[in-house]
């Protein structure tokens, strides 16, 4: 069985961090790419952040770029987003997300988490 399980978020201040963690299993997890995902109430689903487990590319939005950074822990198979110097509009659910086709876009991730929530009060 294919699960994503997000962990991590909570309630934050502006200006501070949050690091959320992806724990995959039942897919091979190095032939995929592992990304994060935020969805805000009212807005269009973003790709927040994406790496790749077979050769550590990764690729940011304009909006987080500077201040998360994505990382992997292949032995864990377990995908980490640093958050740093956080923003009231980073509020969202973020959601942990795998493709098999090296995009970073929704329509190319074949398994999705059930999400976490950050709150950024300002």
């Amino acid at each position: 069985e294919v699960q994503l399980v997000e962990s991590g978020g909570g309630l934050v201040q502006a200006g501070g961090s949050l690091r959320l963690s992806c724990a995959a299993s039942g897919f091979s997890f190095d032939d995929y790419v592992i990304g994060w995902f935020r969805q805000a109430p009212g807005k269009e689903r973003e790709g927040v952040s994406c790496i790749s487990s077979s050769d550590g590319s990764t690729y940011y939005a304009d909006s987080v770029k500077g201040r998360f950074t994505i990382s992997s822990d292949n032995a864990k198979n377990t995908v980490y987003l640093q958050m740093n110097n956080l923003k009231p509009e980073d509020t969202a659910v973020y959601v942990c997300a795998a493709g098999r086709y090296g995009y970073c876009l929704g329509p190319f991730m074949n398994y999705w988490g059930k999400g976490t929530l950050v709150t950024v009060s300002s």
